[in-house]
């Protein structure tokens, strides 16, 4: 039955975790990181030791920006992230011990290190192949983490309180989404195999990848570029609707049939975190002068179920997902297209790492799904009769 959506981490209802953090005005990933790997919500001590223990371990090792990132930089950020992440596991000198204690440490490390080896991919890459300037900025242990990859990846550093603020709330809606999910649930697999932290990591980043799971925000961003210069009336629903079904019957942008964004496996009437971003984007793209561009979004949010439901057989009712707004999001605060994936690392790292926690403690058999050839018997024939 459609039903509107709701999202929980660790049984709290993501609203409330929201307005809890939001009502304080303070950053709230940290404190999600902190939910979804020790299973409860941290004291303001508790949450002030995580937040210093996060900061320390923002550091790589030496020689490692320049050894591993700089050498042979990769134009896919993904693969450059991979790489590094795999690289770690030779500075690690208890790489392969799977025990919880072990393993929440490395977790916290990796927690606290994608976001370098992410920017400064970036960087490698755009001083090597773009020819720019290299600029590498060190976090700052008092800024948060949202804050910190806006400092290391801007030149000047600079950053409003609403840009922070925005990038938090994306990272905090993004930091899980149960085990189902290709990257979720390729952690599981790979831990129940007993390999390593690392291993298990590099194997959900590669899943992450994919165009049809961490790419999906670049789609809705390239798609919405590809409407706006197509229709000469952003405030003419018939033409954006024509627009929209040109796009599902494959006469359109790529042709594939999709409106990207909108819809979901699970969610049906409404993705929560969708219904949650779209208030901080309505305040940023005031802030950033972006309100024609919202007002679009916000059209086709209402138009495109009505035009899907007119072209396809539904069973369940189709919202705006997440990706729908987070390009715009990212679009907003000038962050490069080559990091919008990336960036949902960052955010889905704690989730990750929870998920293998649980998967090691439950201490289960491998996962292997069961598959059943459907190609008919056949007879061997000797090659000289063939």
């Amino acid at each position: 039955m459609p039903c509107e959506g709701k999202l929980f981490y660790r049984g709290l209802d993501i609203e409330d975790i929201v307005n809890g953090f939001t009502n304080d005005k303070r950053f709230g990933f940290e404190e999600v990181c902190y939910l979804l790997l020790m299973g409860q919500l941290p004291t303001k001590n508790e949450y002030n030791d995580f937040r210093k223990v996060i900061s320390e371990f923002s550091t790589l090792p030496n020689g490692f920006i320049r050894d591993t990132i700089m050498n042979a930089p990769s134009s896919d950020l993904m693969n450059a992230l991979a790489k590094s992440v795999l690289t770690l596991y030779s500075y690690d000198n208890n790489a392969n011990d799977i025990s919880i204690e072990n393993v929440l440490r490395q977790s916290l490390e990796l927690i606290a290190r994608f976001p370098l080896l992410s920017v400064y991919g970036y960087q490698a890459y755009l001083h090597y192949h773009k020819n720019k300037s290299l600029v590498i900025h060190a976090p700052k242990p008092e800024l948060s983490i949202a804050e910190n990859i806006l400092h290391m990846l801007r030149p000047n550093s600079s950053f409003t309180e609403m840009e922070a603020q925005t990038l938090d709330l994306a990272l905090v809606l993004h930091a899980d989404h149960g085990g189902g999910n290709n990257s979720t649930f390729t952690t599981h697999v790979v831990t129940s195999s007993g390999t390593d932290t690392y291993s298990s990591i590099v194997a959900s980043l590669c899943s992450l990848k994919g165009p049809k799971h961490g790419g999906a925000n670049i789609k809705v961003a390239n798609m919405f570029d590809n409407i706006k210069s197509n229709i000469s009336d952003w405030n003419d629903d018939d033409e954006i609707y024509n627009y929209l079904e040109k796009i599902l019957n494959k006469e359109a942008f790529d042709k594939s049939g999709l409106i990207y964004g909108i819809g979901h496996a699970v969610y049906s009437l409404s993705d929560p975190r969708s219904e949650i971003l779209k208030s901080y984007v309505r305040k940023l793209a005031c802030e950033k002068q972006c309100q024609k561009e919202f007002e679009l979004y916000t059209k086709i949010e209402q138009l495109a179920p009505k035009a899907i439901s007119k072209t396809r057989k539904m069973y369940k009712g189709v919202s705006a997902n997440v990706d729908f707004y987070s390009g715009f999001v990212y679009k907003m605060l000038n962050l490069p297209e080559e990091l919008f994936t990336p960036l949902f690392a960052i955010a889905r790292i704690p989730g990750w790492c929870a998920h293998r926690i649980e998967e090691l403690v439950i201490a289960g058999k491998i996962i292997r799904p069961a598959y059943r050839s459907v190609a008919p018997r056949a007879e061997y024939i000797k090659i000289d009769e063939r």
